[in-house]
């Protein structure tokens, strides 16, 4: 898994973007209707920042600002650090381990196309786990 291309791996379908404007409220409420975890901010199509629960959380509630009127463009952390679709899963994973993050947005041209984290690299796992556990149930 850890050799495979981020492509292979990233799932399209959990890219969620927002201008920097949009307010952290907001951002939120896309958050969980997506099921996921981060936000990536874009302007003029290209990746300009990202949010996450962790920014919600230490950012601006713990320094209690008002969910409704900070944009994320306040409270983002800006030009994060990025991978191109062609890197492995494995040099994402250290990169989130070396630099004390969990997500990294993935860019082509300064445009996102995705997004992996590290709860990607448990997902295999966990399902294998499942399924073998509905296995032995179904031998007993």
């Amino acid at each position: 898994m850890f050799s495979q291309r981020i492509k292979s791996v990233m799932d399209r379908s959990k890219v969620l973007t927002a201008s920097p404007e949009t307010s952290v409220v907001e951002a939120a409420k896309l958050m969980e209707r997506k099921s996921v975890s981060a936000v990536l901010v874009v302007s003029q199509e290209k990746l300009v920042g990202i949010f996450t629960e962790r920014d919600a959380v230490f950012r601006v509630i713990a320094r209690g600002m008002d969910v409704r009127t900070t944009p994320l463009g306040d409270v983002m952390t800006p030009s994060p650090v990025t991978v191109t679709p062609e890197k492995s899963f494995g040099y994402a994973l250290l990169l989130m381990h070396e630099n004390g993050f969990r997500h990294v947005p993935v860019v082509v041209d300064g445009m996102p196309v995705g997004i992996v984290s590290a709860r990607s690299a448990l997902d295999p796992d966990l399902e294998e786990f499942v399924s073998e556990e509905q296995r032995r149930r179904h031998i007993k």
